[in-house]
């Protein structure tokens, strides 16, 4: 199953299912899980750990470590779990020691042709950054959240659970749950409605969902009176929940 062009570090600990194409270059400390492929020309980095299932496409560069100017080779850490695809020339990053020392993928994501993610970012589960999207560092985006191609985010913002970012958006603010958002800088342009239908939300729920945005985004409220008015609401439904939550754990201000 490996290419013998492939190079393999000895100390790599790679199940013996796994797939690794012509020329492609595993690392020290890199683990890869059972069934995954790793196609020709990818460069793996450790420490890593890869789970199963994972796709890796040519031209990719995973587990290197930043450029950011404070960082000095610690052995930091890449966490990615199973059922990812990772395309074309994608790059990922370790974490740093000045933050959190890892950066994490959840399970089932879908990381299109050139993108990056950077040090110490968290991604959730069932997420799609399109055609060169960028995450800077310590980026967190929640489950199914789609960033549109050539979107950019800056870094320490969240991107909240099953939101969307526009082609060619600029986020310099955190996105809440829900949301889309496009321009230059990002502003929200309603809610998700076609993401969340893909997830069976009954129209209650949607309709709920929009209440709440037009509470926080359109009645001219600050955002502590339009959290205090949608108490009912949140209780109602988790999902309302969720999206007020998200604007309550903000750190950098929510896109307006």
């Amino acid at each position: 199953m490996h290419h013998p062009s492939a190079i393999i570090d000895p100390s790599a600990k790679i199940d013996e299912s796994v797939d690794i194409g012509p020329f492609s270059l595993i690392g020290p400390d890199v683990t890869i899980g059972k069934d995954t492929k790793i196609e020709s020309h990818v460069i793996l980095k450790g420490p890593t750990i890869i789970g199963e299932r994972n796709h890796i496409f040519q031209f990719s560069t995973v587990g290197d470590g930043s450029p950011d100017k404070k960082y000095k080779n610690e052995p930091t850490l890449l966490k990615i779990g199973e059922d990812n695809i990772i395309r074309e020339g994608v790059t990922i990053h370790r974490g740093t020691v000045q933050d959190q020392g890892e950066t994490v993928i959840g399970n089932r994501n879908l990381i299109m042709a050139y993108s990056h993610i950077a040090h110490d970012c968290i991604l959730g589960d069932d997420i799609v950054l399109t055609n060169q999207a960028a995450l800077a560092g310590s980026v967190k985006v929640g489950n199914g959240a789609i960033l549109g191609g050539y979107a950019i985010v800056h870094q320490f913002c969240s991107i909240g659970s099953y939101s969307f970012c526009a082609m060619g958006s600029s986020v310099n603010k955190d996105v809440p749950a829900y949301v889309k958002v496009r321009g230059n800088p990002a502003k929200p342009f309603g809610i998700n409605t076609t993401g969340i239908k893909r997830l069976g939300y009954s129209k209650e729920v949607i309709e709920s969902l929009r209440s709440a945005y037009r509470s926080i985004y359109r009645q001219k409220l600050t955002v502590e009176e339009a959290l205090s008015a949608l108490s009912d609401l949140r209780a109602k439904h988790d999902e309302v929940n969720i999206f007020l939550v998200s604007i309550e754990e903000s750190a950098r201000g929510i896109s307006r």
